[in-house]
C-alpha cells in the first residue's frame, strides 16, 4: 500500500494528480508550485515516499524514473528507453509501424532538400514535426506548401526549435475529430481511462499556432461503442508487445492522441505522460482509487479496473500575455478564492509564483485551469466559464469555445 507519494513536477497536470492521489493518500509535489499544496524544493531523489509518479515527460526522458529505480523506488513512469517514444517522434513513428499501428504516412528528415521533396509529393494538408520535445509547441498543421516549406526550413535549422527541431518528421494530413485515451501500462497489461478532447490552438475555432492545450473535456460525445477497447486491443497492447520485443519495460501511462478518420482510428503520437490539460477533467472523474491503480501499474500487477462518474468536466486555461509565444510574468492573479467558492468549480495552478504581497502572480503562459463539473457537458462549461469570469490580471486570455462543439453533440447546448 502506497500511504506517501511523491509527484514529481510543478504544472496543472500535477496540481491534478496531487488533488485526486491525496484522497487517498499523503502527497508531496516536487518542486510543485505555490497554488499547488504539499510542494517541497526537495530534489525527488532525496524524497522518502512509497510511490513516485513523474508528471512531465523532459524529466522521464532524461532518465529520471531509471534513477529512481535504481535505489528500490516504486515509480509510475517508463525509463529513458520507453520515454524515447515522446523524445523522439521518429522513434514512436518506428515503433508504431513495428506493432501495426495506423498512423498516418510519414517520413523522418535530417536534411532540407530531401525533406522539401517528400512534401512536395504529399497532396495537402501538411504536417510538420519535431522529432524532439517542444513542449506541444513544434507540429505545424497548414494547407499552405509554402508555410510547411518554410516551417521545415526553420526547424532543421535550429532555428525555430534548436536541437530538437533538426530531426523533424513529415506526415500526410488527416481528417476527423480527435480524442485523447489515457492508457495505465504495466508493463505488459493496460487499462483505460476516461477519453478526452483536447483543444490545442490559441484561438477561438481552432485559430492560431498551437500550444501544450488550451482546454479539455470529458466525457466526448459520439464516440462508436467499444472505441476505447478497440485502441487498447489494437493499438496499446500490440505497442506494449513491440517494447518487450525490444527490451523495453513500459510501466507508466502512454497517452494515445488518436484522429478518428473515415477509415477508423489513427495514431497521431503517443505521449508518455498524462496530457494537460485532460488529466485536470480526466483525474478529476475517476471515483475508485488512483494511489493503488498506478501503485499495480508501477509493481507491474495491475488487477484493478478504475471507475468514473457520470459527471461531466471542462476545464478552460487561463494564459498569460504573450502565450504561446514568450509569455509576460509578474501579474498579480486577483479572483482566485472567488472563482474556488463558486460550486462545481476548481482551479488547477500551472505558470504561478509567491508575489511580493504573499499573493500568486503569473509565471508562465498557461497560468490556471478553471474546471468545472456538471450533469452535462453545458453545465460543465458555464461553470468553467463563471469560475474564469472571476479571475483577472493584465492580458489574461483565454478561448471562449472550449467544448462547445462537443455540448452541442451531446444536445444539452
Amino acid at each position: 500500500m502506497a500511504d506517501r507519494v511523491c509527484v514529481v513536477g510543478g504544472g496543472g497536470r500535477e496540481h491534478a494528480l496531487a488533488s485526486v492521489l491525496g484522497r487517498t493518500a499523503e502527497v508531496v509535489v516536487t518542486p510543485g508550485n505555490p497554488g499547488i499544496p504539499g510542494s517541497v524544493s526537495t530534489p525527488p531523489e532525496e524524497v522518502e515516499a512509497d510511490l513516485f509518479v513523474v508528471g512531465p515527460e523532459a524529466p522521464l526522458v532524461e532518465g529520471l524514473a531509471d534513477r529512481l529505480r535504481a535505489t528500490g523506488r516504486l515509480v509510475f513512469g517508463p525509463g529513458a528507453d520507453g520515454a524515447e517514444l515522446e523524445g523522439s517522434k521518429a522513434f514512436m513513428k518506428q515503433v508504431l509501424a513495428e506493432a501495426g499501428v495506423p498512423t498516418a504516412r510519414f517520413r523522418a528528415f535530417d536534411a532540407i532538400e530531401p525533406a522539401l521533396s517528400f512534401l512536395r509529393s504529399l497532396p495537402g494538408p501538411f504536417v510538420v514535426k519535431t522529432s524532439g520535445l517542444a513542449a506541444g509547441k513544434g507540429v505545424l498543421v497548414t494547407t499552405s506548401l509554402i508555410e510547411a516549406e518554410d516551417d521545415v526550413r526553420a526547424k532543421l535549422s535550429g532555428t525555430a526549435f534548436g536541437e530538437a527541431g533538426r530531426t523533424v518528421v513529415i506526415e500526410e494530413g488527416l481528417s476527423g475529430p480527435e480524442v485523447s485515451v489515457f492508457a495505465v501500462c504495466d508493463g505488459a497489461r493496460a487499462v483505460a481511462l476516461a477519453p478526452a478532447q483536447d483543444h490545442k490552438r490559441v484561438g477561438d475555432g481552432d485559430t492560431g499556432p498551437n500550444t501544450g492545450g488550451m482546454g479539455a473535456c470529458t466525457p466526448v460525445p459520439g464516440l462508436a461503442p467499444g472505441l476505447v477497447d478497440d485502441v487498447l486491443a489494437t493499438m496499446v497492447e500490440p505497442t506494449l508487445a513491440a517494447l518487450r520485443a525490444r527490451g523495453i519495460d513500459y510501466r507508466g501511462v502512454l497517452y494515445a492522441g488518436l484522429m478518428l478518420t473515415a477509415d477508423g482510428p489513427k495514431m497521431l503520437e503517443y505521449n508518455v505522460r498524462f496530457g494537460d490539460p485532460e488529466a485536470q477533467v480526466v483525474l478529476s472523474r475517476i471515483t475508485s482509487d488512483l494511489t493503488a491503480l498506478l501503485a499495480e501499474a508501477a509493481a507491474g500487477e495491475l488487477g484493478s479496473e478504475p471507475t468514473f462518474s457520470a459527471d461531466a468536466l471542462v476545464t478552460v486555461v487561463c494564459a498569460a500575455e504573450g502565450y504561446p509565444g514568450p509569455p509576460r510574468t509578474g501579474d498579480m492573479i486577483d479572483g482566485l478564492d472567488d472563482a474556488r467558492a463558486l460550486p462545481g468549480v476548481e482551479v488547477f495552478c500551472a505558470g504561478v509564483d509567491r508575489g511580493p504581497g504573499g499573493g500568486l502572480v503569473t509565471a508562465g503562459g498557461r497560468v490556471l485551469a478553471v474546471t468545472g463539473r456538471g450533469d452535462t457537458l453545458a453545465a460543465a462549461r458555464q461553470r468553467a466559464y463563471a469560475g474564469v469570469g472571476a479571475i483577472a490580471w493584465p492580458g489574461l486570455h483565454h478561448r471562449t469555445d472550449i467544448a462547445a462543439i462537443a455540448a452541442a453533440e451531446e444536445g444539452t447546448e
